[in-house]
């Protein structure tokens, strides 16, 4: 498969996937929640596949590549924890948190693993 884009990755895709089933499920949260936790699980969210965008674009060096993935898995951590208080606060059920967390954990693996062996996704300089 040729990879056009960061968007070709099914690391982008398995993190765009709940950023917008979590955007769903927080339209449920109480309006007290809009600039608390409804914000800030949206903002990390969206921000994993920002991140990973960065990240794509700064490919050409290995420490910038890598360093721009760990942002992005931090921002991964940051989403899961949300979904924890999300879960806590009754905002979301435990079947929704079970299934948002598992996909959180799995782009996380994916992540891991890019930052452990980033040489095939390098281009460029110092690839």
């Amino acid at each position: 498969m040729l990879i056009r884009s960061a968007k070709d990755l099914d690391v982008y895709r398995k993190a765009y996937e709940p950023a917008m089933l979590i955007f769903r499920v927080s339209e449920r949260f109480p309006d007290e929640e809009r600039y608390g936790l409804t914000g800030q699980v949206r903002r990390s969210s969206r921000s994993v596949c920002m991140c990973f965008r960065e990240a794509w674009a700064k490919r050409r060096y290995r420490a910038h590549f890598i360093s721009q993935l760990t942002d992005c898995d931090g921002e991964n951590s940051e989403t899961d924890t949300s979904l924890d208080f999300a879960n806590d606060c009754g905002y979301i059920s435990v079947e929704e948190q079970d299934d948002l967390t598992a996909r959180c954990a799995e782009v996380g693996r994916m992540l891991g693993a890019m930052m452990q062996r980033p040489d095939p996704f390098l281009s460029g300089a110092d690839s």
